[in-house]
């Protein structure tokens, strides 16, 4: 069965994409919460005209998705933990915390969109992330963990 998605889910697909799904996930899920219309004629034909308004908008968008992933790659954050006589931190580094420090420095991430390279951050040292800006442009953030 095959559906238009309203908004973007990991794993499945973007906003205003056809998908081709299994009928009871369709039925059962997607549809009755909102997150996806049946892809029939009527629909595609609307879906096609909101893509034609939205081609110059998603263009400038990614202009600055692009822009900005060339200011987070250049940069190097300095998340501090607090950490134990052995120099292991208490607990581990989070995508909150890294959406916390990209804050001080005015770029505003939803903490979603960052996924750690590494599983469970929980000694100090530099590590990257990877950030999805949008559809098309991902970036890469070196950040180190410090000692507070």
């Amino acid at each position: 069965m095959e559906v238009i998605l309203k908004q973007d889910m990991d794993n499945l697909g973007y906003a205003d994409e056809i998908v081709k799904v299994k009928p009871g996930y369709a039925r059962n899920f997607l549809i009755p919460r909102g997150m996806a219309i049946i892809a029939n004629e009527e629909n595609r034909k609307v879906l096609a005209e909101t893509q034609k308004q939205r081609a110059h908008k998603a263009q400038k968008i990614k202009g600055d998705a692009e822009s900005v992933a060339k200011q987070l790659e250049a940069m190097v954050l300095k998340i501090g933990a607090k950490v134990g006589e052995s120099g292991k931190i208490y607990g581990s580094v989070t995508s909150l915390q890294i959406a916390d420090a990209l804050a001080k420095h005015d770029v505003i991430v939803d903490r979603k969109k960052i996924h750690l390279d590494d599983d469970h951050i929980k000694a100090l040292g530099a590590y990257t992330a990877t950030v999805n800006l949008h559809k098309d442009v991902k970036a890469k953030i070196n950040f180190e963990v410090i000692a507070e």
